[in-house]
């Protein structure tokens, strides 16, 4: 990655902006919802691939600060919700594309199926991933 951000560095406009936006794992809450309720059914469970693709991004953009390439001048964390019509759904949409990454464990899968099956017409499930949004300015 850090060869990328050189790559970044190189063809970015003098003082230009680099924006950094990614998910951080961080234990990622799973809730049932529907007009009547909102409760937590568990949370994901991280995976050493995926806290090791986040502490790598981390470390490069350290890397490219050190290097002098871009100042970091602002970063906020905010949540991003990704919503489903069942726990089935849900399941089905982590296998296909966040396998190895992260996911809930078994008790957290049944507690949210369970939720989703005594819920009403317009229950869903959700996911609330942590997000970061950084802001670099190229030196």
């Amino acid at each position: 990655m850090v060869h990328a951000l050189d790559e970044i560095r190189r063809i970015l406009v003098p003082d230009g902006i680099l924006i950094d936006l990614r998910p951080i794992l961080d234990r990622w809450q799973i809730e049932f919802v529907s007009a009547r309720e909102s409760r937590a059914t568990g949370q994901m469970q991280g995976f050493p691939l995926g806290l090791a693709d986040d502490e790598a991004a981390n470390r490069s953009m350290r890397v490219a600060e050190e290097n002098g390439w871009f100042k970091r001048e602002q970063q906020e964390y905010f949540p991003y919700i990704y919503s489903w019509d069942s726990a089935g759904e849900m399941e089905k949409w982590i296998e296909d594309e966040w396998a190895g990454y992260i996911e809930p464990d078994e008790e957290t899968k049944q507690r949210t199926r369970s939720a989703w099956a005594l819920g009403n017409a317009d229950s869903r499930v959700r996911v609330q991933v942590k997000m970061s949004i950084a802001r670099w300015r190229k030196l």
